[in-house]
């Protein structure tokens, strides 16, 4: 037994003596947590306004002057109603007026063409010696004419807002009609200087709207009109048969008519123009051939129009109405065509 207990307090010496000469292991300090990557919040996007309520636009129709040429317009009108282009104004000079106050009194391109064919030369001139003086073209026949066939007498009747041009002989001003009777403003609206005896229109005397705007594009946009088209029938006008006084005075006014119409024609959004210019003022026998270059004409036409109208809706922050233009047409809405 007493051996036992000095072999135990050997071995607790010889232990206390190895824990004296070992320094104690220093505390175990915790790992530090791993690195996490720093993330930032990314707001979420905003998302787009929605399009606007972009009301249709006004679309005008141009009428110029240039005579028996004026059977153009009919192919033109012709190919906006194939295309279902809504004209909120016609705006019409000269033969333009007519063409413009038939269809504008009753919007049918089947009506117009039957009326149009059936205008012979003698409808819109009847020549007399007693007031040659003035004219030798009275101007009664185109005031029973469009009497008779132009289905509402007063102008702001017609279901398509309607404005003819002339011109006042004494001071040289620019004369719309707007309302009132369609005889006079057409009568007034046709009467080219030195042919047509000048109409009497309360206390002014107006002669041809040509004179002072043939194309009254600025008169459309006067009126409202966002986008304008321009039907032009004077350019490269060229008559051989120039022989006599009214032959010269036509030829004349178309000339200046067609000079006129190169400055005004940079205001329209969309111009059609017929390839007739060889066509005389007076010469009745082509009335086919004028309405079917004028169908050829607006159909050359009709993508930079539907560029227009695109135009007109993206420029508001609306949408492009579907099915207007092609879907596979590379098209540049930024600048549409003109001409």
């Amino acid at each position: 037994m007493l051996a036992l207990m000095r072999l135990t307090l050997v071995l607790v010496g010889v232990g206390v003596c190895a824990c004296a000469g070992t320094p104690p292991a220093p505390p175990l300090t915790p790992a530090p947590p791993p690195l996490q990557p720093v993330v930032e919040a990314v707001p979420e996007p905003t998302p787009p306004p929605p399009p606007k309520e972009v009301p249709p636009p006004r679309i005008a129709l141009v009428l110029g002057g240039g005579g028996a040429r004026g059977f153009a317009h009919v192919g033109v009108l012709r190919v906006l109603e194939r295309e279902k282009i809504p004209l909120a104004l016609v705006v019409g000079t000269s033969v333009g007026s007519l063409i413009g106050a038939l269809y504008a009194a009753e919007p049918n391109t089947f009506e117009l063409e039957w009326k149009a064919f059936r205008i012979e030369q003698g409808d819109l001139f009847d020549f007399s010696l007693f007031v040659a003086a003035t004219g030798p073209v009275k101007g009664d026949a185109i005031r029973q004419f469009v009497a008779k066939n132009v289905k509402l007498q007063l102008i702001e009747q017609f279901p398509i807002p309607y404005i003819a041009i002339a011109a006042d002989l004494n001071t040289g001003e620019r004369v719309l009609f707007s309302s009132g009777s369609i005889v006079d403003a057409v009568r007034a609206s046709v009467s080219i200087p030195g042919v047509f005896t000048p109409a009497r229109i309360g206390a002014r005397t107006l002669v041809d709207g040509g004179i002072v705007a043939n194309l009254g594009i600025e008169v459309a946009r006067e009126a409202g009109a966002d986008i304008v088209i321009a039907s032009n029938i004077t350019q490269n006008v060229v008559d051989y048969g120039v022989s006599d006084l009214v032959s010269i005075t036509l030829q004349s006014v178309n000339i200046m008519m067609g000079e006129m119409a190169k400055y005004q024609v940079k205001l329209a959004d969309v111009v059609v123009t017929p390839a007739i210019g060889d066509v005389g003022t007076m010469d009745f026998t082509q009335k086919k051939r004028c309405m079917q270059a004028g169908i050829q004409a607006a159909d050359a036409q009709m993508l930079a129009l539907k560029q227009a109208i695109a135009k007109y809706y993206l420029d508001r922050g609306g949408v492009v109405p579907p099915g207007l233009l092609p879907p596979t047409s590379a098209v540049d809405l930024r600048l549409p065509p003109k001409g």
